[in-house]
């Protein structure tokens, strides 16, 4: 069995070897400023534009219209707080759905502190929000509408293109928070119809630290940082550059296995679901059971705390809890609370999540651990 199973990969991936290569170099070799004229600033910028092209092919979009950030909370924050900085003041209402990340909803509810209306959409029980529900919500001051693409907790998938087509010709926003999906499923922005999307690089095995806008053209946004004007002004600060290049690598990396084993991610999910579920009585699956991320596996436990679960397995298996510890006692993850959860089956939820090289042998071994834990934990109860 080996040492240890990571099954954390939406938490974060590790860093691919060819980028961990590719910012190495960058870092002895490639320490220009991009904004100086001399060799070496322009081979920085064009190792940056590189770098930009490949992040823009993944997801459909002219290179352009990518603006590099910090992350994909700075990005997120970019979107929101620089439209509202961007839009009259008629238009002074955001719409979003009860399931975004905090990196939507803390700058949401900064704007309704600041005066702004805020509509927050219900989900159903599988996670998910429905177009109408979120079309019904806009109204003539609406200025942005904000719906994650995948949910990072339970991977479900939201009906964004749906949303964006009932959105045409109302002059309202659409930012999508992508940085669960982007690398697990393919994904174009013409196709999704969305004004603004946020890519997260550490969650495709980019490195920490580095993350993307992507801005459609005529958009109105205004910087929220101040300084030069970097990214076209909209993220000024001299740019990273060895992370923007790993980001640009771990981009190609994505698209050729996207385009080469688009099923393996799903296929390792399910032959552990398989798994757990011929040994464990009432497992409950949570999320939705097709329109979810290839790689995610959120379940609920019975009988079990799934932190108590993954306490017993966590020198086999490393992996998170769908529920949020808040003073020393345990309560439901606001996500799974949306969903409508009970507090039993919430508190047992356990999110697993695979990767691109995460192998068979290894979910074998990572079942074996976490029934045997269960079976420990619920006989002793």
């Amino acid at each position: 069995m080996p040492a240890s199973i990571y099954l954390d990969h939406n938490a974060t991936t590790p860093v691919a070897t060819e980028v961990v290569e590719a910012m190495a170099t960058a870092l002895r070799n490639s320490f220009g400023n991009p904004s100086s004229s001399y060799a070496l600033g322009r081979e920085a910028a064009e190792q940056i534009a590189t770098a930009r092209d490949a992040v823009a092919s993944l997801i459909g979009a002219p290179a352009q219209s990518l603006v590099f950030t910090g992350c994909a909370t700075e990005a997120n924050n970019l979107a929101l707080l620089g439209v509202a900085r961007a839009c009259p003041p008629g238009k002074r209402h955001l719409v979003i759905s009860a399931v975004e990340h905090p990196a939507v909803m803390a700058p949401a509810r900064y704007l309704e502190a600041q005066g702004w209306r805020l509509t927050l959409v219900p989900v159903d029980e599988t996670g998910q929000v429905s177009a109408e529900a979120v079309i019904d919500a806009v109204r003539p001051d609406t200025a942005l509408v904000s719906i994650m693409l995948a949910n990072n907790e339970v991977g479900t998938l939201q009906p964004v293109a749906d949303i964006a087509r009932h959105l045409a010709n109302r002059d309202v926003l659409l930012h999508t928070d992508a940085a669960q999906a982007v690398g697990k499923i393919a994904l174009d922005v013409e196709a999704l119809g969305i004004d603004l999307l946020t890519i997260a690089g550490h969650k495709f095995q980019a490195s920490k630290g580095v993350g993307a806008l992507y801005v459609r053209e005529g958009t109105p946004i205004r910087s929220v940082l101040f300084g030069a004007g970097h990214e076209k002004g909209l993220r000024p600060g001299t740019e990273n550059v060895p992370a923007i290049i790993g980001l640009g690598v771990a981009a190609n990396l994505a698209a050729q296995r996207l385009a080469s084993n688009d099923t393996r991610l799903r296929d390792r999910r399910d032959q552990l679901h398989q798994r757990l579920g011929a040994d464990i009585p009432d497992l409950r699956l949570n999320g939705h059971a097709e329109a979810r991320l290839p790689n995610t596996l959120n379940v609920s436990f019975p009988s079990v705390s799934g932190q108590a679960l993954l306490d017993v397995v966590r020198d086999t298996v490393m992996a998170s809890v769908g529920s949020a510890c808040h003073s020393g006692e345990s309560t439901p993850s606001g996500v799974l609370g949306a969903m409508g959860l009970d507090t039993a089956r919430a508190l047992g939820a356990v999110r697993l999540s695979v990767g691109w090289d995460t192998t068979a042998k290894e979910i074998e071994a990572a079942a074996v651990a976490l029934v045997q834990a269960w079976r420990h934990l619920a006989d002793g109860r």
